[in-house]
């Protein structure tokens, strides 16, 4: 630290030099989040300095947390669902992990995930002590069910689905897990962090929630799709009182026991996720989730045309191609298996996609 403060003229000079090294997210078309939409950056400042790492002080965003769960819950056909804010997917899939080992004793704990599950498992695994077991994808980069039954046994604490891949933008056969959970007596996770404020709004919703009797939890991001500011995830399970088995004792502060991973948790961010919820209603997040997915099959189309084919039809907007490089000034990732993957959110919109297929075009030329 200096021992003597910057001038605020410098200060912000550093800071846009900074800022301009991101190149703005115009140009960045791989990432699951996107810049957050006005009525959430306008909320967002409105709740800075709140803190529902104890919420007995802040009982107005408290409430509004309250709200988050309840409306997400509704959303995911179980509107009285338990649950809170956390930081994203990672925080959710480790809360999830560690309830789903709470309430199964078990020697040697183990978890069956997808090959395709985020690395967020990993991690969960090693700070909980779980073997993890890998389910293979079919062709189409789905779980391959029929190999689930066989990785189950009565050390299994926890099943793994996806609802939009991260690297392909695949949603697993959730109803056919659901039905091993219940025959294989198994807590079943969904992790919809990307596709939970996407598959609700599609033209023909396939079912992956509390709808499905198996489903125990499902962790999703209104920082992804739900534009809310960072960070803004959410973890539903179906039970309520499976959290008190998390509880720890907090004698110091207005609330005597917490469940949550993080202690200071923004409120911030939670009332940005449900001022973009209560402003757009279900119409709303259709039209926008209706035009993410437009400008995705465009770019396929587009990407098909200059002769890089997709490696998969995508169930939400998620596009992958047979392709070593994009043009100069755009910021792409690629997939293990060496596909470019481009996420359509709101920010890509069709000029985008138009002005990024014609830089492609150059380039092959």
């Amino acid at each position: 630290m200096r021992e003597v403060g910057c001038p605020e003229e410098d200060l912000f000079s550093f800071l846009s030099s900074k800022r301009r090294e991101d190149l703005g997210y115009r140009n960045i078309l791989s990432s699951m989040c996107t810049p957050p939409h006005p009525v959430a950056a306008r909320a967002h400042a409105m709740f800075l300095e709140t803190n529902l790492g104890d919420p007995g002080l802040f009982p107005g965003t408290a409430a509004l947390e309250d709200l988050l769960v309840r409306r997400l819950g509704t959303l995911m056909h179980l509107p009285d669902a338990g649950g809170y804010a956390t930081s994203g997917g990672t925080e959710s899939n480790i809360q999830a992990f560690r309830i789903a080992k709470k309430l199964k004793s078990a020697k040697s704990p183990n978890v069956v995930v997808p090959a395709s599950s985020h690395f967020s498992f990993t991690k969960a695994c090693d700070i909980l002590g779980l073997e993890m077991r890998t389910v293979p994808l079919d062709a189409g980069f789905r779980m391959e069910t029929e190999a689930v039954d066989g990785l189950i046994d009565h050390n299994t604490v926890a099943l793994v689905g996806v609802v939009g891949t991260t690297e392909y933008g695949m949603v697993d056969p959730i109803s056919r897990l659901s039905e091993i959970a219940l025959d294989r007596n198994v807590f079943l996770h969904v992790d919809a962090a990307f596709g939970g404020m996407v598959v609700p709004f599609l033209d023909r919703p396939v079912p992956f929630d509390f709808s499905l009797p198996g489903v125990s939890s499902i962790s999703v991001d209104p920082h992804k799709m739900g534009m809310s500011t960072i960070p803004a995830g959410c973890l539903l399970t179906r039970s309520a009182e499976w959290f008190s088995c998390l509880n720890v004792d907090t004698p110091y502060l207005t609330v005597k026991r917490e469940c949550t991973l993080a202690g200071t948790r923004p409120g911030a961010s939670v009332a940005a996720a449900i001022a973009v919820l209560e402003y757009l209603g279900m119409d709303g997040m259709r039209a926008v989730v209706a035009g993410c997915m437009e400008n995705c099959r465009r770019l396929i189309e587009g990407m098909e045309t200059l002769g890089y084919p997709r490696a998969v039809t995508p169930d939400v907007n998620v596009a992958t191609f047979s392709c070593e490089r994009a043009p100069v000034g755009w910021r792409v990732s690629t997939t293990r298996n060496g596909h470019m993957r481009i996420v359509c959110m709101p920010h890509v919109t069709r000029d985008v996609v138009e002005q990024f297929l014609v830089d492609m075009g150059d380039t092959d030329a």
